[in-house]
């Protein structure tokens, strides 16, 4: 009856690791995915250098452990292919970004990109894919709908006269 309602409480409770909430009743493993710039690879890594099983929900880890989640997360000794910026380009060095240093480093990215007017950075500035992606009938932005196919009236319209418009081009009615 405990156990119940310790795993209850467990569920219920929601765990902020690295400024994102993520729910109790989720495991360690994917639960860390949820935070931008945590992958599989990274979260696997974590639950295996921490030694915190995969499979134990997040609202049963201690203050302690998610301390311990959250200093591996900002800073991760693991092999260079598992980082996400790999020889920064204005340090040089590998480090791991994760939440909103992402997204700033990712919008600072492109900002240069559109300055130093690289093709990248013309393909962001026009709204157009960067990757050599076909165009000719995706990423068709700002297009009326059902441009090319007109609806047409089921009768011609009467003049006030009773005749139409095309009787009176040929000269009245026969």
């Amino acid at each position: 009856m405990e156990n119940k309602a310790v795993q209850q409480k467990s569920q219920e409770r929601i765990v902020r690791i690295l400024s994102k909430d993520i729910e109790g009743g989720m495991k360690v493993y994917p639960g860390l995915t949820k935070i931008k710039g945590v992958s599989w690879a990274l979260s696997n890594a974590a639950c295996v250098l921490l030694q915190i099983p995969k499979t134990k929900k997040i609202g049963e880890l201690t203050d302690g452990e998610i301390k311990k989640v959250g200093e591996f997360l900002k800073n991760p000794k693991v092999p260079e292919f598992i980082i996400n910026r790999r020889k920064d380009p204005e340090t040089g060095n590998n480090m791991h970004l994760t939440g909103v240093d992402l997204e700033l480093k990712n919008e600072f990215d492109i900002k240069r990109l559109k300055k130093i007017r690289s093709y990248r950075g013309l393909r962001h500035t026009l709204g157009l894919p960067m990757r050599g992606q076909r165009t000719k009938a995706n990423f068709r932005k700002n297009r009326r709908k059902g441009a090319g196919i007109q609806k047409k009236d089921a009768k011609p319209k009467r003049t006030d006269k009773g005749t139409t418009p095309t009787e009176k081009v040929k000269g009245g009615k026969k």
